[in-house]
């Protein structure tokens, strides 16, 4: 299925059609009257998807109802849907974080279009952030010696300067060294590095302490 699609509007007649459209496209749809609703019966584990959301809904506004998902940690996209173009309130809806803003009446190739580019970057940050999981799992095997000499080995620390640092001799340093990269998956220092940089563990001010 090419993903779960979320109508948040109060315009019956527009949330009718809409769903009609998405589900000639292919799309699961649920649509919702008002934010308050789609925030109850949203799930925790939403998946694929994105969110198709009116500016001006009674109630919770649509801008109000991004800054609540934002909150609640949710990884859905929204793609923003107004009967009146607001530079400002498109500028700040942007700048949060929302995929597109689209005016209606909205043709059903801008809809499907903004819909699959949303899910598309969706589907990128969600594979980056399991990528990113599977490395902290391996990080967590490491036992905190071997932590210590990981950090060390990253900074450009060579196993001299490993050893002196934590009191202990070099030979010992290369075993544990042999373990950080067993441990880890790697073949290189290089690799090493690229791990510690994509976790942020390589932040210009600990390069100075280190």
């Amino acid at each position: 299925m090419p993903g779960y699609v979320h109508v948040v509007d109060d315009d019956t007649s527009f949330r009718t059609a809409i769903e009609r459209r998405l589900k000639l496209a292919g799309y699961d749809v649920a649509v919702y009257s008002s934010a308050q609703e789609l925030l109850d019966r949203l799930p925790d584990n939403h998946g694929l998807g994105c969110i198709l959301l009116d500016v001006r809904i009674p109630g919770l506004s649509g801008p109000e109802l991004q800054s609540r998902l934002i909150e609640l940690g949710s990884t859905l996209p929204i793609v923003f849907l107004t009967g009146h173009a607001d530079t400002e309130t498109t500028v700040r809806a942007i700048k949060a974080g929302a995929e597109d803003f689209l005016i209606k009446p909205v043709s059903s190739e801008q809809l499907i279009g903004a819909i699959e580019r949303a899910m598309a970057r969706q589907k990128l940050a969600l594979s980056q952030r399991s990528k990113l999981e599977a490395l902290r799992a391996l990080i967590a095997t490491l036992t905190p010696r071997e932590r210590q000499v990981f950090e060390l080995i990253v900074r450009g620390k060579i196993n001299k300067q490993i050893a002196h640092e934590l009191g202990t001799t070099e030979r010992t340093v290369k075993a544990h060294r042999h373990e950080v990269m067993e441990k880890m998956q790697v073949q290189s220092l290089a690799e090493l590095v690229s791990i510690a940089e994509r976790l942020g563990m390589l932040d210009p001010a600990a390069s100075q302490r280190g």
